[in-house]
């Protein structure tokens, strides 16, 4: 590959320091440490089947609650994504999936498009995940989408486990993710759009 896709972003406010490192043509290996169990294991999810290499570290103000960490290490990700990804030339760009976990179904699809938004049609049984909560998910995803630059929509058919919900969330949009920034044989110079920018 010509272009080396990595991106590093570290973000510090009063509330969190979060550091990042993606290369979007890896293997899927990851090193997470946000202090927020089910969270990083939701993370190793995402690297592991979009294939995207990620080192994340987050301290935040979790006898606070898991919020700020939470989105703010969407944030960092979405930024670093955005960085690796460059001006988007060659990408595929457009990806959808369906992916079932035991009793549930999930759909990711994404439009690396410059134009961030989150349609998120997803509801949990509970509250929470073990000690989770479960609409951190929705802020992370909007995090991500909001600064990656894409427009995610995320739709759960049907399941009624919270855990597998929500890891068929971050599976589906990692699966979704892979496909989408892979480069196009057909068109690797050309940014695929008729515009002729996805900034």
């Amino acid at each position: 590959m010509a272009q080396d896709r990595t991106g590093e972003v570290s973000r510090s406010t009063r509330e969190t320091e979060i550091s990042v490192k993606v290369r979007i043509d890896g293997n899927g290996s990851s090193n997470i440490a946000t202090g927020i169990g089910f969270f990083d294991h939701m993370l190793d999810q995402l690297s592991r089947h979009s294939l995207i290499d990620m080192d994340i570290t987050a301290k935040g103000d979790l006898d606070v609650d898991d919020h700020h960490t939470v989105e703010d290490t969407g944030i960092a990700i979405g930024l670093a994504l955005s960085q690796a990804l460059g001006d988007r030339r060659g990408i595929t760009r457009y990806a959808s999936l369906d992916l079932a976990m035991d009793e549930t179904l999930t759909r990711a699809a994404i439009d690396i498009s410059g134009r961030p938004f989150l349609v998120w049609n997803v509801d949990f049984p509970h509250a929470k995940i073990g000690t989770f909560d479960s609409e951190l998910c929705r802020e992370f995803f909007q995090a991500l989408a909001q600064n990656a630059g894409m427009t995610l929509h995320v739709t759960n058919h049907y399941g009624a486990n919270g855990h597998h919900i929500a890891e068929t969330c971050f599976k589906s949009v990692a699966r979704a993710l892979r496909v989408a920034t892979e480069i196009d044989p057909r068109q690797s110079e050309s940014i695929p759009s008729t515009k002729g920018t996805l900034g």
